[in-house]
Order: C-alpha cells, then sequence, then structure tokens
C-alpha cells in the first residue's frame, strides 16, 4: 500500500500506491503533480496505507476531477485485492469508495471455512479545513484536513464468531491529517490521528464486548507517512501505521490465548510516474500478524503493487 508519496498497503496493503511526475511539474489544470496524493487501501487519498490532507484527483480550485486504482497484496498466507474511485470537488473536498477482497487461504481451513474471503466496503468523506501543501511550502504551516470514512463488512462463515466476541460488522472511523510538503527538499511528510473501533482495519469487525466493555471503546491510533523525490518521476519512500489490540483480550475471554493479537503496519516503496496521469507502485509490506492462532504466529511480510489513474 503506497503511494507516490508513501507505500501502499496496505494494504493496502495499505493501498494503494501510486506517484506522479516531479514535484515541479504541473498537471494540465495547474496543480502540482503528487499534490494530489494517490488513493490509499481504504480509498482516500494520501498514501498507500494512510489518508494525507490532499484532496485526490489533478482538479484545482473551481474543478472537479476523480482517481481509480487497483491494488493487490500478497503476503505469507493471505491476498488482498481492492478496487476504488474518488472524487475530488475545488481541491477542498472529497468522496470515496473501496471495496477489499482478502482472501484467507489456507488459514481459513483453521477456522472451519476453507477459502473464506472477508470483503469490505469503504465509503469516505474528506474536506481540506486549513492550510495549502502548495502555496504554504515555504512556510511551516501544513495543510489540514479532515474526514470520515463508513465502513461494512460482508456477511460469511465468520458471523457467527464476531457475534460470540461481540464484534460489530459495521463501523465509522474519523481522522485529522496534517500535510507538510518541503519543494525544496522533494520531501513530504504527513501525520494522521485516527480514532477507530476496528479490528485489523475492519476485516474482523468493530470492537468487541467479551472481556471487557473497554474493548468496544474508540481508541486514537497515529499513523505517519514520508516520501522522497529522487528522480523527476521516481519517488522511495515508507509509512508505518499504528494497529489497535483490543481484539487480543476477547479471544483471551475465548480461551484463544493471544490468538486474536494484531501488530502495526509498515511498509517501504519505490514509485515510478510515466506520465501525470498514470502511477505505478511497487512496496515491501509488513502488517506484522493477523490471527495468529491460525498462522503458527507467522509474520505477514510480503508484497504490494497498485497502479491509479488520476484527472
Amino acid at each position: 500500500m503506497t503511494t507516490p508519496f508513501a507505500p501502499r498497503l496496505v494494504a493496502a496493503c495499505i493501498a494503494t500506491l501510486c506517484a506522479g511526475a516531479g514535484f515541479s511539474a504541473h498537471a494540465e489544470t495547474g496543480k502540482l503533480l503528487l499534490t494530489g496524493g494517490v488513493s490509499s487501501i481504504d480509498g482516500a487519498a494520501g498514501g498507500g496505507l494512510t489518508p494525507w490532507a490532499v484532496i485526490g484527483s489533478n482538479a484545482t480550485e473551481g474543478e472537479t476531477g476523480g482517481t481509480a486504482f487497483v491494488t493487490t497484496a500478497r503476503t505469507k498466507d493471505y491476498g488482498l485485492n481492492i478496487v476504488g474511485a474518488s472524487v475530488g470537488i475545488n481541491d477542498r473536498y472529497e468522496l470515496s469508495i473501496a471495496q477489499q477482497d482478502l482472501k484467507t487461504g489456507v488459514t481459513g481451513t483453521g477456522l472451519g471455512l476453507p477459502g473464506l474471503h472477508l470483503k469490505q466496503t469503504i465509503l469516505g468523506a474528506k474536506i481540506r479545513v486549513a492550510g495549502d501543501a502548495v502555496l504554504d511550502a515555504d512556510t511551516l504551516m501544513p495543510q489540514v484536513a479532515v474526514g470520515v470514512e463508513y465502513k461494512t463488512l460482508g456477511s460469511t462463515g465468520l458471523d457467527g464468531t464476531l457475534r460470540a466476541l461481540g464484534a460489530k460488522r459495521e463501523g465509522v472511523d474519523v481522522y485529522v491529517s496534517a500535510t507538510k510538503l518541503f519543494l525544496g527538499q522533494s520531501l513530504l511528510v504527513n501525520g494522521t490521528l485516527r480514532a477507530t473501533k476496528a479490528n485489523q482495519n475492519g476485516l474482523l469487525g468493530y470492537g468487541a464486548t467479551l472481556g471487557g466493555g473497554s474493548n468496544n471503546s474508540y481508541s486514537l491510533q497515529p499513523e505517519f507517512s514520508v516520501a522522497y523525490l529522487i528522480s523527476k518521476n521516481v519517488a522511495v519512500g515508507a509509512e508505518y501505521r499504528f494497529m489497535r489490540n483490543k481484539l487480543e483480550t476477547a479471544g483471551r475471554a475465548a480461551g484463544l490465548g493471544n490468538g486474536l493479537r494484531s501488530e502495526d503496519w509498515k511498509d517501504v516503496f519505490i514509485a515510478w510516474a510515466p506520465n501525470k496521469n498514470v502511477s505505478v507502485t511497487l512496496a515491501y509490506v509488513d502488517l506484522g500478524v493477523i490471527v495468529p492462532a491460525t498462522t503458527a504466529s507467522r509474520k505477514q511480510t510480503g508484497y504490494c503493487l497498485s497502479a491509479q489513474v488520476a484527472f
């Protein structure tokens, strides 16, 4: 999950992953390339694993633009495919949608559900509330945006397990992102703070009442991205996304020990943009353990490949 300025999954791996041309190049609309970010694994513009404060597409003030992306990620035991799209309006508002499909492979057999697919739909909205990544590049002021993501997990044979744990199949994440672009240094940094109940980004439901009420409460999770442009159309970078681990407590109460433990997600990437409309990113991802009860606690490392078109 990376992006032109942040790896993607991750997700998005995380994520999607894509890049544009150089920081100093302009799209036909007049918007600096890459300043619209790329599609994250949840569909919002930003990095592969995490949203940024930027508004997606090549459109600038007074214009409307769009993006479409496809991402595939493979780890030791899982596969994740994501498709999605977004609309950017007036360089201030963004609406997005993403469909995630997690293939559990042989691990589903351990749950009595061979060939299990976990499918999640994410609807997102974002508004830029302060700053401008380009116009404020010579100041310390970052671009700031607030976003919300409504997530729904499709019904599967795992429904009974989630109910037993007290986890729901839908949830809402709220986040604030600050993105700072240093044009002279060809550097972009982003910080996001997310309020969430999601377990493994929602692929294992939201919250959990088994083992204590605090497992069902919102928690604040930070996310970070950094990217460096090494040539006109090639960027390298990394992301780190903290993940809540409250489902492990519910798992212990159910007699699973640490079998539902989760760990932080991270990746490093290289992104190539042949032109301002198309970008491709390859990332190495490390998603920690995912349902270690069925994977012998193997770390879920692997790759993520993403492509995006923007106009």
